[in-house]
């Protein structure tokens, strides 16, 4: 590994995905492409709407999502990964990998004592 640990930007990357529901929310907008405010909220029933509209700003925020609003009334608001906020699909996936791997690590341990 050639990085060096002073110059790591590892926590800059966390602070746009850590979070209970920001790694959800890109799942769910990578599988199933633009979706409405209601429609995220009904596929995350645990979030509060104040913590997915929170989340959803910071995405915006950060270029990860975009997000239209649509003049009509009443309005309509839909949401969509950018080009650029595609680019953590491969992150998410191995952090998934990673995470069910450790889960059946734990488990093995457990199981052991």
């Amino acid at each position: 590994m050639n990085i060096e640990p002073e110059l790591c930007q590892v926590d800059d990357a966390l602070d746009i995905i850590v979070g209970k529901w920001k790694p959800i929310i890109l799942l769910h907008l990578m599988k199933n492409g633009t979706m409405r405010f209601n429609e995220l909220k009904r596929s995350i029933p645990k979030i509060t709407q104040k913590m997915l509209t929170k989340h959803l700003r910071e995405l915006e925020e950060e270029d990860i999502i975009q997000r239209v609003v649509f003049p009509q009334v009443p309005p309509k608001v839909e949401y969509s990964i950018t080009e650029y906020g595609r680019s953590l699909e491969k992150i998410l996936v191995e952090m998934h990998e990673w995470g069910t791997r450790h889960r059946l690590h734990k488990m093995e341990k457990v199981e052991k004592r």
